[in-house]
């Protein structure tokens, strides 16, 4: 989809880092734009600063866990523009706890933003979509973290490695119906967000307390908050995002220097090992 102008894209998590980057990315290509985030007021003052440089966007408060919320999205857009081409699924949470420490509560928190609210995307996006029979594109934001097990990340590893092969056999049905919709998943390495503050969101007595899980996960979690401290640009992603829809690129991986991980899990693998332990 090498042409974008006067498009429409659907960005959710578009309030605030990667996907506010994206929305300034595609505002700069012309398209129109449907926002969509957990944080009202972040969300309303985005759309004003995007509205004041010309651009033609809405946005509306979502919470990508509930069906219902993402059904309502997609009838905002499509009742607005009359059709969505780009499809960002981008909300995303994170903590840090190993498998044993991490509660129901903290599996259906996560689980439900970075998996479920790509499936109830999909669900609520791609039958439209498809019945317009316009080129089109998704994008699900995944994470280094969905090819690479790192430790102290057990739900948000399983998460985001469940959104790149959703992503992976989403593409494989889409090309055995000849669909014009094409697919990426984003992959990217450490990025300068909030995404280490995600816990803001939840109730105050869900909230991890630190008091009461082992040194290793606490240590290991500064180690990636530091880590997300010293990432790239959202601007950066966003500009990766928009030449792979130009270009019908698949994999999105925005740190060139993770391939060398990849190619170490590949190995572990073929070879039967226990997984190597990367450097965060």
């Amino acid at each position: 989809m090498q042409d974008l102008k006067g498009k429409v894209a659907v960005i959710t998590g578009g309030a605030e880092g990667i996907g506010k980057a994206i929305a300034v990315a595609a505002a700069a290509e012309g398209m129109k734009l449907v926002l969509a985030d957990i944080d009202a007021d972040k969300l309303n003052a985005t759309v004003e600063e995007l509205a004041g440089t010309g651009a033609e966007v809405i946005g509306l408060r979502t919470d990508v866990s509930s069906e219902s919320s993402v059904q309502a999205l997609a009838d905002a857009a499509f009742g607005r523009f009359g059709n969505v081409h780009l499809l960002i699924n981008n909300a995303g949470v994170a903590l840090a706890k190993s498998a044993w420490e991490t509660t129901q509560k903290d599996w259906e928190w996560v689980m439900g933003v970075n998996l479920y609210g790509v499936t109830n995307g999909l669900r609520a996006f791609i039958p439209r979509m498809l019945e317009k029979g316009e080129e089109g594109h998704i994008v699900n934001t995944a994470s280094i973290a969905g090819l690479l097990s790192e430790p102290a990340l057990a739900a948000y590893n399983v998460s985001k490695f469940g959104v790149v092969t959703l992503s992976e056999g989403l593409h494989h049905d889409l090309t055995l119906r000849k669909a014009k919709i094409n697919v990426s998943v984003l992959c990217p390495g450490w990025v300068k967000t909030r995404i280490a503050e995600a816990e803001r969101h939840r109730e105050a007595d869900q909230r991890t307390d630190f008091t009461k899980i082992d040194k290793v996960s606490v240590m290991t979690g500064m180690s990636i908050m530091k880590a997300v401290q010293n990432g790239i640009e959202p601007q950066q992603v966003a500009s990766d995002v928009i030449n792979a829809v130009k270009s019908n690129k698949f994999y999105i991986l925005t740190h060139p220097h993770t391939k060398a991980g990849i190619q170490i899990r590949m190995e572990d693998i073929l070879q039967e090992r226990a997984p190597t332990l990367l450097p965060i």
